[in-house]
């Protein structure tokens, strides 16, 4: 909203309102804004919680210091949620598809864990939603960010279709070209880039048109997976919410790079036309997570429930979709794809040995895997301290690969 009344002052001439054209610029005051939002009106909320009795409900799995969690207020993604969107619409441009992708993907994701946790708090019912119904809604979530990427006439790549080399100056003059084309970055390879249409070009001429069968479910996939993965990480005081702190760093990294026409044609990347407004909204993502952490970190005074966990797993989901750098997912999101392999390991393998030895025996001794290292004796705080350590050095790795193929 401010954009638009900064820009209307520019054309008036008005003192330092051209400063508001800069992504930079609007990027910073986005993080500073959500930072105030969670840190100020945080407490409130968390008050407003207690009073309410919004707390809560721990299950004995006998770790240490697991009831003094006890009535601790939950739903806390409130926070996070609000401090996400406000700063976005105060600075975005509004009118930009990707921010209007990530916007209304951000509220249909905070639904799904905001009735989740209210089923849970006040109705009594701990099992709260129906896990049949998280993944329908989940499902939904994917097939409109996939109907959106594929479909939409403003989502496209820009391809470098002409260079040429000035002798006397050395100057290297680059024309760009619209392709709507379903390419997305492929890590660790020489060229670098993957169409999903190449998945079917054997069965068709005009795979294009048919890609969508192969993308949209793909993207479900990577929606669920991803937010189901930030949500069995959400099990001790800061984990979640620092982890994905670090791989938002990362995602904005990513978009910044892969808007601007200069750091493209240097790092020879794709280039996404209008996607640099998404660093806007990733910088709110991460103010919104770390000014959590004020009151997340441990002990914790306030948990995100699922209504922050589903939201945040799947907006990263969604905004490594919309920059072409979901084939990335695993390796940033790693500490996300280890404790859910660690859950389906322990499940699997209990399954298995119950079946042919008549009793079931485990890999892990508690799963996720950060209760393993509780069970082991390792305080709490330790384990997160180490698991944002692992998650930086996978952020890092990440970056690294914009030149090493």
């Amino acid at each position: 909203m401010l954009y638009y009344l900064f820009e209307y002052l520019n054309q008036l001439d008005f003192p330092g309102a051209g400063v508001f054209q800069y992504i930079t610029f609007r990027t910073a005051a986005s993080v500073i804004v959500s930072l105030l939002i969670s840190m100020v009106f945080g407490k409130r909320i968390i008050n407003y919680l207690h009073a309410k009795q919004v707390g809560e409900t721990v299950r004995d799995l006998g770790l240490d210091g697991q009831k003094a969690k006890q009535g601790t207020p939950t739903m806390g993604g409130l926070v996070i949620l609000a401090s996400i969107l406000i700063p976005t619409l105060l600075f975005a441009k509004l009118d930009n598809i990707y921010i209007i992708l990530m916007l209304i993907s951000t509220v249909m994701l905070g639904t799904i864990g905001f009735i989740d946790d209210y089923i849970k708090v006040f109705k009594k019912n701990k099992e709260g939603l129906a896990g049949k119904f998280k993944i329908i809604g989940q499902v939904i979530v994917g097939l409109f960010v996939g109907s959106i990427l594929y479909f939409h006439e403003d989502v496209y790549v820009a391809q470098e279709v002409q260079v040429e080399t000035v002798q006397e100056t050395g100057v290297r003059t680059i024309e760009w070209e619209a392709t709507k084309s379903m390419k997305t970055t492929i890590p660790f390879v020489k060229d670098n880039e993957f169409d999903y249409g190449s998945l079917i070009d054997w069965c068709c001429d005009n795979a294009m048109d048919w890609a969508w069968l192969i993308f949209i479910p793909v993207v479900i996939v990577i929606v669920t997976a991803v937010s189901n993965g930030a949500n069995m990480t959400d099990g001790l005081d800061g984990l979640a919410t620092g982890t994905s702190a670090i791989i938002g760093i990362t995602l904005a990294v990513f978009a910044y790079v892969s808007g601007n026409v200069i750091f493209s044609d240097y790092l020879n990347i794709m280039y996404i036309p209008n996607s640099g407004e998404l660093v806007i909204f990733i910088g709110a993502f991460v103010g919104a997570c770390i000014g959590f952490l004020w009151y997340n970190s441990y002990p914790a005074q306030v948990f995100m429930g699922d209504t922050g966990s589903l939201a945040l797993g799947g907006i990263i989901a969604v905004f490594a979709l919309a920059i072409r750098k979901e084939l990335l997912i695993p390796v940033f999101c790693g500490v996300f794809l280890v404790e859910n392999l660690s859950v389906m390991i322990q499940v699997a393998y209990f399954k298995y040995t119950k079946k042919k030895f008549g009793e079931g025996r485990r890999v892990f001794l508690m799963a996720p895997l950060h209760h393993h290292y509780q069970k082991k004796g390792l305080h709490e705080s330790k384990i997160v301290s180490r698991f944002w350590i692992v998650g930086i050095m996978l952020a890092i790795l990440s970056i690294v690969t914009l030149k090493l193929r």
